[in-house]
């Protein structure tokens, strides 16, 4: 779609672009969020140049060490099973005694090489192989136990943690009962309790809705959640609230039910038409969904009234700062179908104020220019600015954006698993940093492997 059209779009819905910094634009997105750095510290533009890994396996900058602590295929310390393939989002969570759990998604299919063992009690769906992994550390990142923490559910890609330190595990899939083998319907989020995962079981939270789930992230005030949908075809996906009937009510609440709603932007039928940084939309509107299980249509094909809902493609990265909800698209393509092509936005959504905002724009020709493509996970960096995972094609990275809008790389995957002549490598997922930010965890997608990585990180 033309500029001309975009600013056209910005008039008729009251959005307002007028020519705000880029800059300005990141001190807005980084201020007040929980991870900033402590003492005013503004962010710095990287650590310095990557040096190549004698082990060939993680390059990252002087003064950095890795530990792997966990590879697709190892005995499970529980002895249940192999190590699951196919690692993606994650979260770390503060443990007794100054130990970690961290929670461990398996984006497994049918085909999955690698499938979560089934153990009773934990097991949703016996015909799947996705789930969660779970890790205990102590202090000096070493593993002390490892073990199935949810099966039997399917594609787990990303999800988010709770503010009463539990997991929710989203499913990127609509497939039925009857569908691949499946015995159970799919594409549900999962409460999971690293540090005990016979508190939460294996239950569907339903009433959060059935599609192709991505990501979460929860208001610590009203205890709404907030949800990404990554839908692969058209129409693409949307961005949703649920409302529960207990909010904040801690572990095994949100069993209670509640409202979903997906969000109306007036006016904006496809958010990637929208490219200017800065651009506001005032007086979102949240839409009741017509049936949240999908029971005979998906939810993003449901009738929303003649006025219509906002669709965006590649919904995936949520996470809550201050006082708003951010949330990525990580890429648009014309030729795929959207209104737009950029290279990743990140949006936020302040509640208070009913407002949304574009906060950054990734692409050639627009505010950040990533060496890589398609930003995926996505996290705060201590230092203050942001942890990028990057999922698309040759090398891998995971790259830092300071509040000024620098760009550096901070690892770069060296794992080659195809061949010299046809070189692949597995994504970055499940970025995130350990309660004291002295550790950032980070998973390589395939071949399945989790990393702690170390140094000065402030």
């Amino acid at each position: 779609m033309s500029s001309a059209t975009r600013r056209q779009i910005l008039s008729r819905t009251g959005a307002t672009a007028a020519g705000i910094a880029f800059t300005g634009a990141l001190s807005e997105l980084f201020a007040g969020t929980a991870g900033a750095a402590p003492g005013g510290h503004t962010g710095r533009a990287g650590y310095g140049p990557l040096v190549p890994d004698p082990a060939g396996l993680l390059d990252l900058p002087a003064g950095f060490r890795y530990k792997v602590l966990s590879r697709q295929g190892d005995p499970l310390r529980s002895g249940e099973g192999p190590v699951p393939s196919n690692h993606d989002g994650m979260a770390a969570f503060a443990g007794r005694r100054g130990r970690v759990h961290l929670v461990r998604n398996h984006e497994n299919r049918v085909s999955g090489k690698i499938g979560v063992p089934t153990v009773p009690g934990l097991t949703y769906d016996p015909a799947a192989k996705g789930g969660c992994t779970a890790l205990e550390l102590d202090g000096r990142n070493n593993v002390l136990g490892e073990r199935v923490a949810i099966a039997g559910t399917a594609v787990n890609c990303a999800g988010g943690p709770t503010p009463w330190r539990t997991w929710l595990t989203c499913e990127e899939t609509e497939d039925k009962a009857g569908t691949n083998g499946y015995t159970k319907d799919h594409g549900f989020i999962f409460e999971v309790d690293g540090a005990d995962p016979h508190r939460t079981g294996a239950v569907p939270l339903t009433a959060m809705g059935r599609f192709q789930h991505e990501a979460i992230a929860v208001d610590p005030a009203s205890g709404i959640v907030y949800e990404t949908e990554d839908a692969f075809e058209q129409p693409f996906g949307l961005f949703y609230r649920f409302l529960p009937r207990k909010p904040l009510g801690g572990t095994g609440s949100l069993r209670s039910g509640g409202d979903l709603e997906a969000m109306r932007v007036p006016g904006v039928p496809d958010l990637s038409v929208v490219q200017e940084t800065g651009a506001r939309f005032e007086g979102v509107e949240w839409v009741p969904v017509p049936d949240p299980q999908a029971a005979g249509t998906p939810i993003r094909h449901q009738d929303f009234g003649p006025r219509g809902i906002t669709h965006a493609q590649k919904l995936e990265g949520c996470y809550w700062g201050g006082r708003a909800v951010y949330f990525v698209s990580s890429f648009a393509r014309v030729t795929d179908g959207s209104g737009g092509t950029h290279f990743g936005q990140v949006w936020k959504y302040e509640p208070h104020r009913r407002r949304l905002t574009l906060v950054v724009v990734f692409g050639p020709d627009t505010d950040i220019r990533l060496p890589g493509e398609s930003p995926d996970n996505i996290c705060l960096a201590p230092t203050g600015g942001l942890m990028v995972s990057e999922d698309g094609n040759g090398a891998q990275h995971v790259f830092g954006v300071s509040e000024k809008g620098e760009v550096y790389a901070v690892a770069r995957g060296a794992q080659n698993i195809g061949t010299p002549e046809d070189p692949e490598w597995g994504e970055f997922a499940g970025v995130t940093f350990s309660p004291d930010r002295g550790t950032m965890y980070v998973n390589c997608y395939t071949p399945g492997t989790t990393f702690a990585v170390t140094g000065p990180w402030c």
